[in-house]
């Protein structure tokens, strides 16, 4: 009898309801923010090709994009290249936060940021530079 009271006592605990599971993200969600920062950030592309052809910028293992040798920059163009990264750096944070508010679901901004750092990096050209977490840089292949 103890055994049946002690089983039934078990079977009356509150279960852990099961977390429910979270959509997908959908990083070519269409809002107006997100097409805005999309079109502000392809407007810009234009510029940075420039830079990223000369081997003057890179793209970063966290996304960012970073000066990698302005050595040969002059004074001007190293300023310019510096306010092009910093509008970029800028809009790429942006462009996460409006894809994962887009989708509902603001919590998902680092799952956003991963997959959105794997698109840029499959979007970068052969020959253009890359850096590690280490900070080394490197010729994508």
């Amino acid at each position: 009898m103890k055994r049946l009271v002690l089983l039934l006592g078990c079977l009356a605990l509150p279960v852990p309801a099961a977390e429910p599971a979270q959509p997908a993200i959908n990083l070519d969600i269409g809002t107006p923010p997100v097409v805005i920062t999309r079109h502000s950030i392809a407007q810009r592309s234009s510029r940075l090709v420039r830079f990223y052809e000369a081997g003057e910028i890179g793209l970063g293992h966290d996304g960012f994009i970073y000066l990698r040798d302005g050595v040969k920059l002059s004074l001007v163009k190293r300023q310019i290249a510096e306010k092009l990264i910093d509008l970029e750096n800028t809009e790429r944070k942006t462009l996460v936060f409006t894809i994962a508010d887009g989708n509902g679901r603001r919590d998902a901004q680092p799952e956003v940021w991963e997959l959105m750092r794997s698109r840029w990096n499959q979007q970068w050209k052969s020959g253009w530079w890359l850096r590690d977490a280490a900070g080394k840089w490197s010729r994508k292949p």
